[in-house]
């Protein structure tokens, strides 16, 4: 403990972490992927300098690759130069990228573009050929060889590798800064998260009963509260599964992922015929609250993502950005349905309920996924009319159980629209997509109700 407070704050949270939230954090910072290309730089010079010095591999190859010590020393200190302007030109176009991203679009995408790993290894690239020419320059002229042949050949492949890496780090960022890029970048990593962890860390364990909830021990609840404020970011349900299994106690949630409480506020309970027996600090310690919100387990967090830059755009009079944006939504709520079971209960091996989450719904996810979008486009009737033919799309390929959901959701749109403030082809195109989505809904007489009531006077 004595040598952990003397780590900066900065290194410091690190070792507070647990092992998933560390990992995630490293590789979303731009140190990681530059601190290895810098080891591997410093291992090409122990290298390059051992065939030099150590094997004499000059004497081994043709003449035209030997190089006097005047001539390396001038290629490399040059070589210097060039590379850290290539590097200065490439976090200029870093920051601007960045900036573009949070005026434009959304400032929590910064994250996503720092985090890519195309990005982190072209700024691998150019840190860790400096600092091989930088040592070789002070190896270089510290020593009394003639001739170089490998520190040469290096030095010319590494300021090769540099200019292309330069190249290719300008096509990524611009390609990158596409909105359709964009839209799918977020979209596959929602689908990660449900693919990867909800469904591997939930869905095994989820039942569509409640089972034995041993409610005679009901009376007994123990509740816990949390002990600091700020968000619900990750919950090791196997561990706790298994421990609620052990202790014989059935454990309830009252707060869920991604939701900011505050010290005191009740987090979860507990009670069964072991709840006397129970550690609660053990239990306390397989919830992470933090300052800020994680998208390893929350799926909101990469929906809402999406949901800001249809509003952002709606905001920059960009319709067709927003369009594309609703079309990504679509699929994601596809995939939602596929992978997610709306059912609270989680069960071990013996089919006894375990863990009890907060209630969720194919509703709430709709909502979630469009309800912002269905807001901030309340006056763009070209919108909302894309809006609908995505809900009817939806629908389509969705069971019936779903599609009076959709219903639902695209009907009240027009509970805010007066046919007196539309134009014509406006009101005309958004009841034909209604229309569509009524017949593949079963909502025929809805849709005669609305279009009655939509009738300009």
């Amino acid at each position: 403990m004595m040598l952990l407070q003397l780590l900066p704050a900065s290194l410091r949270k690190y070792v507070t972490m647990s092992r998933r939230e560390r990992k995630h954090e490293i590789q979303s910072t731009l140190w990681y992927m530059p601190l290895l290309y810098v080891s591997l730089s410093v291992f090409l010079v122990v290298f390059a300098l051992f065939l030099d010095i150590q094997l004499d591999i000059e004497r081994q190859l043709p003449p035209i690759v030997s190089i006097t010590a005047e001539t390396t020393q001038m290629l490399v200190s040059t070589l210097i130069g060039g590379i850290l302007t290539l590097s200065a030109f490439t976090l200029n176009s870093l920051l601007v990228v960045l900036t573009t991203f949070s005026g434009q679009f959304s400032p929590r995408m910064l994250l996503n573009f720092v985090a890519d790993r195309r990005t982190q290894h072209a700024l691998g690239v150019f840190n860790g050929s400096f600092v091989y020419v930088l040592l070789v320059f002070l190896f270089i002229g510290s020593t009394e060889r003639e001739n170089f042949a490998a520190v040469p050949i290096t030095t010319i492949f590494l300021a090769f590798l540099t200019a292309m890496t330069f190249i290719y780090f300008i096509n990524h960022a611009t390609t990158w800064m596409q909105v359709h890029n964009i839209t799918n970048t977020m979209k596959e990593n929602s689908q990660r998260i449900i693919k990867d962890t909800l469904s591997r860390e939930l869905e095994v364990y989820r039942a569509e009963t409640s089972g034995d909830m041993k409610l005679e021990y009901e009376e007994d609840t123990v509740r816990v509260q949390a002990k600091k404020s700020g968000y619900v970011q990750l919950v090791d349900y196997r561990k706790m599964l298994e421990q609620a299994r052990r202790d014989d106690i059935i454990v309830q949630f009252h707060r869920r992922m991604g939701e900011y409480v505050l010290a005191g506020n009740e987090l979860f309970s507990y009670w069964g015929p072991g709840a006397e027996n129970v550690e609660m600090d053990d239990y306390s310690r397989m919830v992470q609250i933090g300052h800020k919100e994680l998208e390893l387990q929350d799926l909101q967090m990469g929906m809402y993502k999406l949901s800001e830059i249809a509003i952002k755009s709606i905001g920059n009079k960009d319709p067709k950005t927003a369009m594309t944006t609703m079309h990504q939504m679509a699929e994601l709520m596809l995939e939602v349905v596929e992978y997610i079971t709306f059912t609270p209960y989680l069960q071990d091996e013996n089919r006894q309920t375990r863990i009890v989450l907060m209630a969720e719904s194919f509703e709430s996810y709709l909502y979630k996924g469009f309800g912002f979008i269905r807001h901030y486009a309340e006056d763009d009737h070209v919108l909302l009319t894309e809006l609908i033919n995505c809900m009817a799309k939806i629908a389509e390929s969705l069971d019936e159980t779903k599609q009076e959901t959709i219903w639902a959701f695209a009907s009240d749109i027009f509970r805010h629209q007066s046919p007196d403030h539309m134009y014509r082809l406006d009101l005309t195109f958004m009841l034909e997509s209604l229309q569509v989505l009524s017949r593949i809904t079963d909502s025929e007489e809805e849709f005669k109700q609305i279009e009655e009531r939509m009738q300009p006077v």
